[in-house]
């Protein structure tokens, strides 16, 4: 059985080369084998076999004996996802500390300051157009704080959730204990859903880069009836929503 085109990608997209590929491809489906047999196998060229060994064994990928002539084998897939990930967020924070020590004194020296975009919604239809508009939009998560009040704008935006669930998007979905079960069994087919008791207050982050957070009639103005929210594109107020969000969580029921 070989590996798929697709699942190629996924090991280039983390950093394997195609002579890795093709050399763990070979020794996982062979079992061991010294550097000559591997070669023949994978048809990675000779003169090439023990450097890719080498950065697969560096990588974590494979482990080898101490025979002579030396055997190879293959670890499971789980373990070089692992050590690959670690690796490379070890690096990341290791760019990211050079990165940040000596650019940001600079940023802050230059008085330049962010221009995030933030809006201020008013108005149920503005403010459900907004949040339609974010979910039709994302990629990769969504994360919803749904009061009582806000029911209507999830059964608005079912066929968005839906589609975007059918596209493996993760959907995370806090609401109110006030909810009924019949919108419960909804939205739970197309999301992670969980209540928490007293929920006040609502909010959507997508792509843990925008947000919208709901902010209530009573802000808008004594009077009024009119519910008002911010929207921001601002990483920096989303990790604050995300990490909010995630506190709530800590503490909800899980359907």
């Amino acid at each position: 059985m070989s590996i798929s085109d697709k699942t190629k990608k996924s090991l280039e997209k983390i950093g394997l080369t195609s002579y890795e590929i093709k050399t763990f491809s070979a020794l996982l489906k062979s079992g061991e084998m010294t550097a000559s047999d591997l070669s023949q196998k994978s048809g990675v060229p000779y003169s090439k076999i023990y450097e890719v060994l080498g950065t697969l064994e560096e990588k974590g990928w494979i482990g080898s004996d101490d025979s002579r002539p030396t055997k190879y084998f293959a670890k499971s897939p789980a373990t070089g996802v692992e050590s690959t990930k670690q690796k490379m967020e070890s690096d990341f924070l290791q760019n990211q500390n050079v990165i940040l020590n000596e650019l940001v004194p600079i940023y802050e020296k230059s008085g330049t300051s962010e221009r995030p975009d933030i809006w201020v919604l008013s108005g149920a239809v503005n403010i459900t157009a907004k949040i339609l508009e974010m979910v039709d939009s994302c990629r990769d998560e969504v994360m919803i704080t749904l009061p009582e009040v806000g029911i209507e704008l999830v059964k608005q935006a079912l066929p968005k959730l839906r589609a975007l669930h059918d596209k493996g998007v993760k959907i995370t979905i806090l609401t109110s204990d006030k909810i009924d079960k019949e919108s419960i069994t909804s939205i739970k087919r197309v999301a992670d859903v969980k209540i928490k008791k007293g929920l006040f207050g609502g909010g959507i982050i997508s792509d843990k880069r925008y947000v919208v957070i709901l902010l209530g009639p009573e802000i808008a103005g004594e009077n009024s009836s009119d519910i008002i929210a911010i929207w921001a594109d601002h990483i920096g107020l989303a990790g604050f929503a995300r990490q909010y969000f995630e506190y709530l969580l800590k503490d909800s029921k899980k359907v």
